[in-house]
Formats: C-alpha cells, structure tokens, sequence
C-alpha cells in the first residue's frame, strides 16, 4: 500500500523541518510517496513543494488551513474542533490548484485574516519584550529580525518561542546561566531541560503566550473569518473544504460536535463539506478505525497527517497513539482518500484516475 502523508506544515508557517528540502527528504527516505503541505493562510510554499517532489519522484498535494468562527455553534457554547473555544473551527481545503489562481476578493480576503495574524504576533512581541524588561532581562526581541530570519512571511506565536530560546541560548555562556535566565522570565524554574530546544519552547509558548501568561494578547475577531467565508476561499482556489476530526484526546474524550457521530456528520454536510481528516497521532487505532471508516462509508473523503507544526521532530510515515504504524484498514482509507484528493486537483473524477496519476508519478 502506497504510503501517504496528506497533512504537513512546513516553514511557510511554522514547523518542525528547517526547509522543504528536509521534509521531503524525510518522507523519501521513510517510503513515505504522497505527501500534502497544509500551511496556514499560505499557498506560498507550493511552487517549492512540486519542484522538490518531482525530484524525488513523490506526488505533491496542496492544502491550506484556516481558523473559522461558526457564530451558531458560539452561541450554543458547542465545542468543534478546538477543545478550549465554543465555535472557533479549524478547516483545511485539499487539492487546490496550483497554479494558483485565487484571486478577486477570495485573494484579498486571504492577504487580509494573515496580515492581522502576524499583527497579532507582533503585539504579542511587544508583550514579550515589556516583561523582559520588567524581569530585568538585558536583551529584547526584534519582531523585524523574527520576520526575516525565522520565517517565510507567516509569522505565528511559535515563532516569537524560539526566538526567546534562541535569545536566551545567545546570552548565557553555561547551561546554569540559562536556567538563571528562564527562572526570571518565568517567575520559577523552567520544568524542561534547558538544552531540548522543543520542550523549553512548549514552555516558553504555555507559559507566556498562553491565556494568562504575561505576554499573551487576545486574538481580534478580524482573524478569525467566517465558516461560510473560509469555504468559499478554498473553493474559489480549486480545493475541497475538509473538516478536521480530533477524535479521542488521551483520557478518550470528544468535543461536543464530534462525541455523536452520526449527528456530525449530518450537520457536516448541511454545512457543504464532503472531506475530512484526522492527524493520526492524536487518537488510538480503534477510535480511529470507527471514526475514519463510518465518515468513508457516509461517502466522505477521508485523509490523514501529522502536521509537523510543532518544535518536535517526529517521524512523516504516520502511525496512531497507541501503534507505530497504521493498520492496513487504515492504510487503505488514506490512500483513497489521497486518490480522491490527486483526481481532484488534476480535473479528474474517480479515485481510479486519482491512483494512475499517483502511480505513473512515484514509479
């Protein structure tokens, strides 16, 4: 069975991986052969992304992520995909053209929900470098520097994360040196080692970043667009809106709009989406096999990644929480949905179709 990647972040936005380059390189070396990149509020990445797979005889997938308001499921305090924030909804758009041919308003409403995320990230900075100042650190951030150094013109609060880390690398000369360091900015001793560069900036970003840390500024409504808005963005770009499933959190817990399935679902396609998607490693293989199974069933596409949106460095060839692998039931699933998603940026209609161009690619 072809291995599938369908949901990667990369330095557009933020990740794991330094460039594209490595991230393909992953995925080669891991016989990982269809892989998607899923930045949010960004196609920037795409041309690199085809070039760097055609050298390495993958097959690319575009996507895109947003953060939605649903103002119905806010109203009724319903819990979506974001376990924390009644309404706020998570969307992906698979299979977008590429060339990119988003334009008109779509293009310009895009440009806009990013301009007021980095404005965020920039008034968190600002933040940031009042508490240091007020903690009697002698360094600050430049959000300017941040911009140009750390990213590819998407700048989220992670970023502001390893900045902080890499400041504070930069003015310690001795591992108790930093310590020093991460004991005043917050307020006590860091609980992650101060060398692991992903758990110190987890830290740095729960600590404060986070809703009541002392850098934390709120989100403006501007950046978040509507539901309706969102899909009509990816459609307008080519692509299919696809709902992202959490599915069971680590104590087996849903959110409200997902504990009920079968009602999800219906209310999924009330709203206009067929695809939906689930990042693996956030659910045990049972649930998953239920969930993505019933949704393919219901004739939904169904999809599977890792994101890689995060410091920490994890394997591309996915596996679930409780299995170093996918089952083959799994396997099978995500492969055609991969096929649904090839067709459909390609202009074709079967998953058949989707398959050739696949195969004819990687072989």
């Amino acid at each position: 069975m072809t291995e599938v990647n369908a949901h990667l972040h990369t330095p557009y936005s933020f990740s794991a991986f330094r460039d594209v380059e490595q991230a393909l390189d992953m995925a080669a070396a891991e016989g990982v052969k269809v892989v998607g990149i899923n930045d949010f509020y960004s196609t920037d990445g795409y041309k690199d992304w085809k070039e760097g797979c055609a050298k390495r005889a993958l097959f690319p997938l575009f996507g895109i992520e947003f953060i939605s308001l649903n103002a119905e499921d806010q109203a009724a305090g319903l819990r979506v995909n974001d376990p924390n924030n009644p309404g706020r909804t998570y969307i992906s758009g698979k299979g977008l053209a590429f060339p990119v041919i988003l334009s008109g308003e779509e293009a310009r409403l895009l440009a806009d929900v990013k301009a007021e995320s980095n404005a965020q990230v920039e008034r968190m900075c600002a933040k940031l470098n009042a508490h240091l100042a007020a903690v009697g650190e002698s360094f600050s951030l430049d959000f300017g520097k941040i911009r140009s150094d750390l990213t590819r013109g998407s700048i989220r609060e992670r970023h502001l994360a390893t900045a902080l880390r890499l400041a504070v690398d930069a003015n310690s000369k001795c591992d108790n040196c930093k310590a020093e360091h991460y004991e005043r900015i917050f307020g006590q001793p860091a609980k992650a080692g101060v060398n692991d560069a992903a758990a110190i900036e987890n830290e740095i970003r729960s600590r404060l970043l986070k809703a009541g840390g002392a850098a934390f500024v709120p989100e403006d409504p501007k950046a978040f667009l509507p539901m309706q808005t969102v899909q009509r963005i990816i459609e307008a770009a080519g692509g299919i809106p696809t709902y992202p499933f959490l599915g069971d959190d680590a104590k087996g817990n849903f959110t409200d709009f997902e504990g009920d399935l079968q009602k999800a679902a219906d209310t999924l396609k009330k709203r206009g989406f067929r695809s939906v998607e689930f990042i693996t490693t956030r659910n045990t293989t049972a649930v998953l096999e239920q969930y993505a199974g019933f949704l393919e069933d219901e004739g939904f596409i169904v999809s599977f990644g890792s994101e890689h949106n995060t410091p920490a460095m994890e394997p591309i060839k996915l596996r679930t929480r409780d299995a170093s692998d996918l089952s083959p039931r799994l396997k099978a699933v995500n492969y055609r949905g991969a096929c649904a998603i090839a067709a459909h940026q390609a202009g074709l209609r079967s998953i058949e179709e989707g398959d050739r161009i696949i195969q004819n690619c990687i072989q």
